[in-house]
């Protein structure tokens, strides 16, 4: 079976094309597009124009490459900017109309679900851990073990939605820092709670701004080919202040930094340390494997269920 799955993110819309047998999933095509679809206005719940064409011209582009895959199943994920959005359903009905893509918005804590999958997909959880996934929307958190999830919450305090809520000075002021932390503490009063309860001490990063950092930090690692590695948690501390105290222009010339993520990385970073300091984490790692990658091991584990 060859099995196509879509991630409509906020900042990026992913695509994988797969085939699924019943000894392994093997990836034929990896490739994501810079849609921006939260851009401008997405904490007012709007899809802006330009943010709207760019998204369903990227689904015509993807839509090409299913037809050319020959693929026999497509699964489409849309997340917080489309969930959130007055015109979200606008969004859904023209991606059907205009590039033949039916779309399944899910809620955040189908999206945590996914997430886990994914990472567990890796290998990478062994002792109870804290899996935390930093979208553009929404941030995901999931407490897991070995054999399972045990809490999981989705939050609107993704980093798109950051940065145009608090993100007003080049360099961020310690004041717009301070407003971020104090709507953090609000919003993670269930995560503090839960993490109290399970004590996880090793954080998980899915992905995204876990990647920019593992890379900024290890350029040696090929994030392409890896599952996931182990971030040096002193080290991740230095980037960070190194990335919070710096300009738009210096992030724009750090190595292994995307330019979509130039300035959102300064809000993942503050997240991430939030987390780490209120969440009792001792260690950190990575997962190149993140939603859309749950969506396709959900994918292949129905085929072998059916």
């Amino acid at each position: 079976m060859i099995a196509a799955v879509i991630d409509l993110g906020t900042n990026t819309f992913h695509l994988i094309i797969a085939e699924i047998s019943a000894t392994e999933v093997k990836v034929l095509l990896k490739t994501n597009e810079p849609v921006r679809l939260g851009q401008g206005r997405i904490n007012e719940n709007i899809i802006i124009p330009e943010a709207f064409e760019r998204g369903i011209a990227t689904l015509k582009f993807f839509k090409q490459e299913i037809i050319k895959h020959q693929v026999d199943v497509v699964k489409a994920t849309a997340t917080s900017a489309v969930r959130s959005a007055d015109n979200g359903g606008d969004f859904v009905n023209a991606a059907k109309t205009d590039a033949g893509i039916d779309i399944e918005v899910i809620s955040g804590d189908q999206e945590a679900a996914y997430i886990f999958k994914g990472v567990k997909a890796t290998g990478a959880i062994q002792a109870t851990s804290l899996i935390m996934d930093i979208g553009g929307g929404s941030t995901e958190f999931i407490i897991a073990d070995a054999d399972g999830i045990l809490w999981k919450a989705s939050y609107n305090i993704g980093a798109a939605r950051l940065t145009q809520a608090y993100f007003h000075s080049d360099p961020i002021i310690q004041t717009d820092q301070l407003a971020i932390l104090d709507h953090l503490k609000d919003t993670l009063q269930e995560l503090e709670a839960a993490c109290a309860l399970y004590k996880p001490q090793h954080l998980v990063g899915s992905a995204g701004a876990f990647e920019s950092f593992t890379g900024m930090i290890d350029p040696s690692i090929d994030l392409n080919s890896v599952k996931s590695a182990p971030i040096d948690l002193n080290d991740y501390h230095k980037l960070a202040a190194s990335l919070i105290a710096s300009t738009h222009a210096e992030r724009e010339i750090m190595p292994n930094l995307i330019a979509l993520r130039v300035d959102m990385i300064v809000i993942a970073a503050l997240i991430s340390n939030y987390v780490i300091a209120n969440c009792g984490i001792k260690s950190i790692s990575l997962s190149t494997y993140d939603l859309k990658m749950g969506v396709l091991y959900g994918l292949a584990s129905a085929k072998l269920e059916g």
